[in-house]
């Protein structure tokens, strides 16, 4: 029986990895290479860990035009691409594919959507799906059939495995309303702010009483708290913008093939980028070991 498909939000990974490894570690250039190697463990250790039967590394631009056009302060707070981190970032595809994984990307689509596209192709064709991120939006993907490897800041024991149950236990909602929450209780990481007053407590409990959040507008007038009466029937428009910007969208890929891990080329490309530990982690393995 083939492995699940592990998909990864590369950018996600490549940052994490650059602002947690110093960037005096240097590949044969002298030139860092902090966030390529850091990327490569983190994605390494799911491969070792859950045998996939292909790994796709996605990317897209930081912000899709059409969520920015919803809600202009949308990424507004964004840190730039570090100095240190742009040439690693333009070296990705050379590196990566040299692992024998498929690297994938769109013009005006972010990763997330990526992502998100690429679960539901192997779900609907009976397979299973692993999206490592560091992205709560991708809660939303969660099912029988796809988990979310999810990697928390300064995390050092791996990706937490999200599924139905986890989502439900952090959000008190199910997978499918976590774009609902994002749109009340706002997402601080994307500059959304969420509808003023309304915490998780009060997101999830209006969620489970009226289904979704149309049904919670179209019910707003009936609410007996005065603010929050007054906040949910202004802020109508805006509201329903952020669940769109929440929701993911096809991406219009195809399911990817069968492609196992290229131990012996990611020990000749790690050894090249002068990261002699990790080819010899990978050399080790293409030898049996």
């Amino acid at each position: 029986m083939p492995g699940p498909l592990l998909a990864v939000d590369t950018p996600s990974m490549l940052f994490r990895a650059f602002y947690a490894l110093p960037d005096s570690i240097k590949g044969s250039d002298g030139q860092p290479v902090n966030a390529l190697l850091g990327a490569a463990n983190l994605i390494l250790r799911e491969v070792e860990e859950h045998d996939p039967r292909a790994v796709v590394l996605c990317f897209g631009p930081d912000a899709a035009t059409y969520r920015v056009e919803l809600y202009e302060g949308y990424h507004a707070e964004r840190p730039e691409l570090p100095d240190a981190l742009a040439p690693q970032w333009a070296r990705c595809r050379e590196f990566f594919e040299a692992f024998g994984w498929t690297v994938a990307s769109h013009d005006s689509l972010e990763a997330d959507d990526l992502l998100g596209t690429y679960a539901r192709l192997e779900a609907e064709a009976g397979g299973e799906a692993l999206l490592l991120t560091g992205d709560r939006d991708m809660f939303q993907c969660a099912s029988n059939r796809v988990t979310v490897l999810y990697v928390r800041t300064g995390g050092k024991a791996g990706a937490e495995a999200v599924g139905p149950a986890e989502v439900r236990k952090r959000y008190g909602v199910a997978p499918e309303l976590v774009p609902d929450f994002i749109a009340l209780r706002g997402d601080p990481s994307d500059g959304l702010p969420g509808a003023k007053g309304v915490g998780e407590k009060t997101a999830a409990e209006l969620l489970r009483e009226h289904g979704s959040l149309e049904g919670i507008l179209d019910a707003a007038i009936r609410i007996s708290k005065p603010k929050l009466r007054t906040t949910l029937l202004e802020s109508r428009d805006e509201l329903l913008a952020f669940k769109d910007i929440a929701t993911l969208r096809d991406a219009g890929v195809k399911r990817p093939k069968d492609r196992e891990t290229d131990w012996e080329g990611g020990a000749q490309v790690a050894y090249d980028f002068g990261m002699k530990n990790l080819a010899k982690r990978m050399a080790d393995r293409a030898d049996g070991g």
